[in-house]
């Protein structure tokens, strides 16, 4: 797990400074967490009404985007079935894995115009992961409907002989067909009730064994049925209900068939949807991230702007001094904005919760 805290400070007489000031306290003599520069660019400020109101609304908007960040991640997880091994290399952000990407930031100044109000921004954000939302929900019923299809299909010609499908297993030379007198029943007998049955019935055809059970096909009159089943029943033998229909068998071969190339039709089309909509969700959510800190910066250290963001690794095993180094550089001020970026392996699905204090 890597972690990583997004926080910002007060300018000293240059951001510069403020940089120098943290690394001086955190890393330079302690080794106490690795630092980066969060770089946020000239932002419009706006009107203080606007900013306070902006400040609730991102809180909303970044729970929103890391939810569908999330939903992207683990349905690529649900898509990739047994080769979830790969989801971490599928999981990128502008082409480069997390941890690079969010160490590197920089605005994306052609989805995310500064020359555009906060709340403009805001909104162009919502709109795109909104969209995204949408569309993963759509493209994964559709995938979802074609998989469970399948699945029920193959669940039918696998399993015991008591469930499963006996299409592949009877011929049609096994059955008397078009009699009016004459009916051939299937018979699943347990392995242990071989010596029974053989006993017991003199019209044995050819046997197929499968797991703990084997599968006989037996010839008896029209009328004899029910009495059959019953005296099968007391000797725990299961008679199956099967009616040989060579063209609902072969329907049943060509639906599988059909289905098995649809699913690898849409899956390849489907991992590249998501492998480029979870690089435009987490580039959105991390964006949201700088607003945050910008919106929050601004409303907690006033105008004009100036202040410093910084993305910290911390130390695992340094935390709580950390947290302690952090309260006291910055224990002057009432509050100050933070969110705590928690890198999780082996989706690296973020998970950012907003807190008031550095620690």
């Amino acid at each position: 797990m890597t972690e990583f805290w997004l926080i910002s400070a007060p300018g000293e007489k240059t951001c510069q400074q403020t940089w120098d000031k943290m690394m001086a306290a955190t890393t330079r003599t302690n080794n106490l967490s690795t630092n980066h520069k969060f770089n946020i660019p000239d932002l419009k400020v706006g009107t203080l009404d606007v900013l306070v109101g902006l400040s609730d609304e991102l809180a909303k908007l970044d729970s929103f985007v890391e939810s569908v960040v999330k939903k992207v991640a683990q349905y690529m997880a649900d898509v990739l079935e047994d080769s979830r091994d790969k989801v971490q290399e599928n999981l990128l952000a502008n082409g480069v894995d997390l941890v690079t990407y969010i160490t590197r930031f920089q605005w994306d100044m052609a989805k995310y115009p500064i020359k555009q109000s906060l709340k403009n921004i805001s909104e162009i954000i919502s709109k795109q992961v909104t969209q995204i939302d949408n569309d993963l929900k759509t493209r994964a019923s559709a995938y979802n409907n074609l998989k469970g299809n399948l699945q029920n299909l193959e669940r039918k010609n696998a399993g015991s002989l008591l469930t499963r499908s006996l299409a592949d297993i009877v011929r049609k030379e096994d059955f008397v067909l078009d009699s009016e007198y004459l009916i051939t029943l299937l018979v699943v007998v347990p392995k242990t009730g071989y010596p029974d049955w053989q006993k017991t019935y003199e019209t044995l055809a050819e046997m197929v064994q499968l797991d703990e059970s084997g599968l006989f096909s037996v010839t008896l009159f029209r009328k004899a049925i029910d009495d059959f089943k019953h005296k099968a029943r007391e000797n725990k033998f299961t008679v199956r209900d099967f009616q040989y229909n060579e063209e609902e068998m072969k329907a049943d071969k060509e639906e599988m068939t059909r289905l098995s190339t649809d699913k690898k039709k849409q899956f390849g089309p489907l991992v590249r949807w998501l492998k480029v909509n979870f690089s435009e969700a987490f580039i959105a959510w991390i964006h949201i991230k700088a607003l945050r800190v910008f919106v929050e910066s601004v409303l907690r250290y006033g105008l004009p702007v100036n202040f410093q963001a910084m993305l910290l690794q911390p130390n695992k095993k340094t935390l709580k001094k950390l947290r302690e180094v952090l309260n006291d550089l910055y224990k002057h001020l009432d509050s100050s904005a933070a969110a705590i970026i928690d890198v999780s392996n082996p989706l690296y699905l973020l998970q950012a919760h907003s807190i008031k204090k550095y620690c």
